[in-house]
């Protein structure tokens, strides 16, 4: 790779991560190349961009960003893969459904909504993060519930107060 072909891949690199607030970095090395097919697949279908990347030109590219990465630099050893995705838990889902069949691919580390979570130990916790449309839906259930509750005691009353005049 000539340096000017490095550097087109460190700005395109840094765009992508800039587009996103949502990174997961794995290892997905040993990996044949039915369950790698079957798993870009199911990235596809979940939304997820799925890209196999060079370490040093993704450290760059972190370093140039606007974003602070923290210590998710320092995981981008041997073989890289990254999940791009808009929905938090989407790559830790994926991830975790993969894992029932092998041990692979591992987690490295992730960025998500300036957060940083290094390790395979954080993949429960990651696959468990509700999404923004979640937490929005339980918000909004919270909101109404009051009122619900208001709108049935008051309709208990009023049928209560129509059978004792029709008495």
């Amino acid at each position: 790779m000539t340096r000017e072909e490095k550097s087109i891949a460190i700005e395109n690199l840094t765009a992508q991560l800039a587009g996103t607030n949502i990174i997961y970095v794995s290892d997905i090395s040993g990996l044949n190349a039915e369950t790698t097919s079957s798993l870009r697949r199911a990235c596809f279908k979940a939304g997820i961009k799925l890209e196999v990347v060079k370490n040093t030109l993704l450290a760059k590219a972190m370093e140039a960003s606007a974003n602070d990465y923290g210590d998710l630099p320092t995981v981008l050893t041997g073989n890289s893969a990254i999940f791009i995705s808009d929905v938090a838990n989407a790559p830790g889902k994926i991830i975790k459904d993969f894992r029932k069949k092998s041990d692979k691919p591992l987690l490295k580390g992730a960025y998500i909504n300036s957060e940083v979570y290094i390790g395979d130990n954080q993949l429960d916790t990651l696959a468990t993060i509700k999404s923004k449309e979640e937490l929005l839906g339980e918000l909004i259930g919270l909101l109404q519930s009051p009122a619900q509750r208001i709108i049935s005691a008051l309709q208990n009353k009023f049928a209560g107060s129509e059978e004792e005049t029709e008495a």
